[in-house]
């Protein structure tokens, strides 16, 4: 799979140490320096030297097999003293090392034991790792690419330089070297995967799917259904991309699979089959917050808002510090109906009182406090809004929202020219909301502005029309909602 690199590199599946597993299997002497058994010994003194080296190192790969480095490494600082320019040793070293967790320390032996043997695959592959490790991606991607002059059609080899490539989101780069591991290998779980996932990533859907199809034969697991259910959910397939999260979500009804499945019912407007998906879900998953957000949604698509709302409370009662669900109250605010407004409001004022600085939480809190009632300017009240939205704006300088609800604030104490202040950069962040264009239209008629009002008045006009030809074939908020848990759930996952 696409995934970070886990500490000791074991996704990197060549890496390895190299003569000293021939050592301890055979008993063969090959490391440099050390006396060729076939040797003629030049004398018993020597010999009994020889022999020495030969045990200290046997018990250096034998406590690094059982995972002794401590007392691998002790064995192992005489051997580098007698035997400096050893490839066996130095190489070996590196590894107790990288171990340890040592990765600097490892950097050294590691690149000697290179430079006493460049012709070695594994220990060019493990010092590519290294310097992975050690955030020197350059010096790694050249390791990597060496280990492929060495072996052309190693699995090894192009698996892993093309693993490299995914970690450096170069997937253009990766996708002929997992080609190559995939047609060494056809059989590779691992590869295929990854495969199929930078197809679908670089926009090449046929393949993406002729490569999960050609896995599913050797190995038929709910990952790979999912997969293919976002890759046919990409292709606008969407009764068989349903299907697909729905087959994955039998297989392995795991809290993301069933998450999954629901979201694409949601995504399609399925809101009936969806709350159900949600139910069972939460039956076998109690305190899963977002199976009770995909609930929620589900509820409000239904018209059921005041209960979508609840269902917001519960996913926010069973993770307290996560401010999704808050977020999805606050924009279906305008739908409910007392005592839940005040409750909506009771949570936003509290999650800013005890929660990290969240701007979409303060711009909410800030609505539900113009929307309680009918707020008159130069209060007490209207100046804690401002002061909210201007936080908000500080805290994400890409809310447009916010702004303009600040250029509708300044337009009721009749500062237009405030007001235009903010539309403008309203506009700049979202040039195509209708809303925008109309309030700077009205805020240019004050300000005698009469030709750019008529602009901004037409450019509403087309804009309106467009938007009410889309609310027809969707529900924005619905859509809204499902982006927003849905790259939520995506964000979880990195």
């Amino acid at each position: 799979m696409i995934s970070m690199l886990p500490n000791v590199y074991c996704r990197y599946l060549g890496i390895g140490w190299s003569t000293a597993a021939l050592w301890l299997l055979f008993g063969c002497a090959t490391c440099s320096g050390f006396d060729s058994p076939e040797q003629p010994r030049q004398s018993e003194k020597s010999g009994q030297a020889g022999d020495e080296t030969t045990r200290r190192f046997q018990a250096a790969v034998a406590a690094y097999q059982a995972e002794r480095y401590g007392e691998a490494q002790r064995e192992l600082i005489p051997l580098l003293a007698a035997n400096p320019n050893s490839f066996e040793i130095n190489e070996l070293t590196g590894l107790v090392y990288v171990a340890l967790g040592q990765d600097e320390k490892a950097h050294a032996y590691l690149l000697r034991a290179v430079r006493l043997n460049p012709g070695s695959a594994a220990a060019n592959t493990t010092l590519a790792a290294n310097l992975v490790r050690l955030h020197r991606n350059a010096e790694a991607e050249a390791e990597f690419r060496k280990v492929v002059e060495l072996e052309p059609r190693s699995y090894d080899a192009n698996h892993n330089l093309g693993e490299f490539y995914i970690q450096n989101h170069k997937l253009a780069e990766a996708l002929p070297y997992l080609e190559r591991a995939q047609e060494t290998n056809p059989r590779a779980y691992n590869n295929g995967y990854d495969l199929a996932l930078a197809y679908e990533q670089t926009g090449n859907l046929d393949k993406a799917r002729g490569q999960l199809e050609q896995l599913l034969k050797i190995n038929d697991t709910a990952e790979l259904h999912s997969l293919l259910g976002e890759i046919e959910e990409s292709a606008k397939n969407y009764l068989v991309s349903v299907a697909q999260f729905e087959q994955a979500a039998h297989m392995d009804p795991s809290e993301s699979n069933i998450l999954e499945w629901g979201v694409e019912l949601l995504l399609h407007q399925t809101f009936e089959p969806a709350v159900e998906v949600f139910r069972s879900g939460i039956a076998r998953y109690p305190r899963s917050a977002r199976l009770e957000i995909g609930r929620g949604i589900a509820r409000y698509g239904l018209g059921h808002f005041d209960d979508g709302a609840k269902a917001f409370f519960q996913a926010s009662d069973a993770n307290a510090a996560d401010p999704l669900p808050l977020l999805f109250l606050g924009k279906a605010y305008e739908n409910l109906l007392p005592p839940v407004t005040d409750e909506v409001r009771s949570r936003l004022h509290r999650f800013l009182e005890t929660g990290p600085p969240n701007a979409s939480v303060r711009f909410y809190y800030a609505m539900t406090l113009w929307k309680r009632g009918q707020v008159q300017p130069e209060t007490a009240e209207w100046a804690e809004i401002e002061s909210l939205l201007k936080s908000t704006v500080s805290l994400d300088p890409r809310n447009a929202d916010a702004f303009l609800q600040l250029g509708i604030l300044y337009a009721n104490q009749h500062k237009y020219n405030d007001a235009i202040t903010q539309y403008e950069q309203a506009l700049r962040l979202n040039r195509d909301n209708a809303a925008i264009h109309y309030r700077l239209g009205q805020a240019l008629i004050h300000t005698g502005a009469a030709e750019r009002a008529r602009q901004e008045f037409a450019e509403f006009e087309r804009l309106h029309a467009r938007e009410v030809e889309e609310t027809a074939k969707q529900t924005a908020d619905i859509q809204q909602f499902v982006y927003t848990l849905r790259h939520s759930t995506l964000a979880g996952k990195e």
